[in-house]
């Protein structure tokens, strides 16, 4: 047996299987489960934080205020979605049948009502992800503000003229990935 074949094509499978994300991110998680233990390091394990917000975003920034929040589904418009199953809901998470019920855009209208922004947020750029075989966008919902919804500093993100992200949404696609 071919030993130095043998090492490159370990080397190969290993490097098909890992990216150097995932490989500094156990780094990482090795580093604090030394300094803070077991339960911080699993509290930090990437498929733990995809347990309590969206597919195809780090837990930075949270989700705009939502009927089903964390689970911040809208549609193309802003409008409120049903997270999993995708029909238009109201206000309150009841199913949308009548323009006598109250639906407003996550974005422009609840964020600036409930948080009492003197100038609309503007829902800005986003990138997307593959969740469940499907194409996610994740969009930032931007305002002149320095903090984020949960209270963090402000970041750029996509948005632009001045904005900072506050909050995060998304809108799953119908298109396989």
């Amino acid at each position: 047996m071919n030993l130095e074949g043998a090492a490159e094509r370990a080397s190969t499978a290993l490097s098909e299987r890992t990216s150097r994300r995932s490989f500094m991110g156990r780094l990482g998680q090795g580093v604090v489960a030394l300094a803070g233990g077991s339960l911080v390091a699993a509290a930090l394990r990437p498929e733990r934080a995809e347990a309590f917000h969206i597919c195809g975003h780090t837990f930075t920034t949270g989700s705009c205020p939502h009927p089903f929040s964390p689970r911040s589904r809208v549609d193309k418009f802003g409008y409120p979605l049903h997270p999993k199953h995708g029909y238009p809901i109201d206000d309150q998470g009841r199913i949308y049948k009548s323009r006598k019920q109250k639906r407003s855009r996550m974005c422009e209208d609840v964020v600036r009502k409930r948080y009492s922004f003197a100038r609309r947020p503007r829902q800005g750029g986003g990138w997307s992800r593959c969740c469940s075989g499907r194409i996610r966008t994740i969009y930032d919902c931007c305002a002149f503000t320095d903090r984020r919804i949960n209270g963090d500093a402000a970041v750029t993100g996509y948005c632009f003229n001045g904005k900072k992200v506050f909050c995060i949404g998304y809108r799953d696609r119908n298109t396989k990935c």
